[in-house]
């Protein structure tokens, strides 16, 4: 006897999509970047004054100055988003390599930033093809970034 889709499937879509509308539903408020110290995060009455917060500004500055030989295609202060456009090292025609940094803490943390690498090589037919990037490429990126986040910061604690 072949499966029919009748009432019982019709229910569970609806109480996936119940589910998936309550879920967004909590995520309504805006919370503080910069937390609400033992209680967790403290919740921003106004929204105004939460577009002012950005992202932690050593972090932001070092990964401008570490992607700055790249094309930017985009760059978000307040979501702490840098996309660069593709970029061929003239070495290497062949492949090109394009960055994405998510800024992820407002403090200066190694764990509130994410990189992302994505390699393409050229084909024999003249056309880009995804290939995988290492995960050390990432990594090397990211030591890169802290690095200077951490430079930026101790001359600015010198004076």
């Amino acid at each position: 006897m072949p499966f029919v889709r009748g009432t019982w499937m019709r229910g569970v879509a609806l109480s996936a999509l119940a589910t998936a509308c309550l879920g967004v539903a909590g995520c309504s408020h805006i919370m503080h970047p910069l937390g609400g110290g033992d209680k967790g995060p403290r919740q921003v009455t106004n929204p105004e004054s939460a577009a002012q917060i950005g992202v932690n500004g050593y972090l932001w500055k070092a990964t401008l100055s570490t992607l700055s030989f790249m094309p930017l295609a985009s760059a978000d202060p307040y979501g702490g988003v840098v996309i660069t456009d593709w970029y061929a090292n003239p070495e290497k025609p062949d492949e090109r390599f394009k960055v994405t940094v998510y800024i992820l803490d407002a403090r200066l943390r190694a764990d509130g930033l994410n990189v992302a690498v994505y390699k393409q090589n050229k084909g024999p037919d003249g056309q880009w093809i995804d290939a995988p990037s290492t995960a050390q490429t990432d990594t090397d990126f990211e030591n890169a970034i802290l690095t200077k986040a951490r430079q930026l910061r101790l001359s600015d604690i010198k004076g």
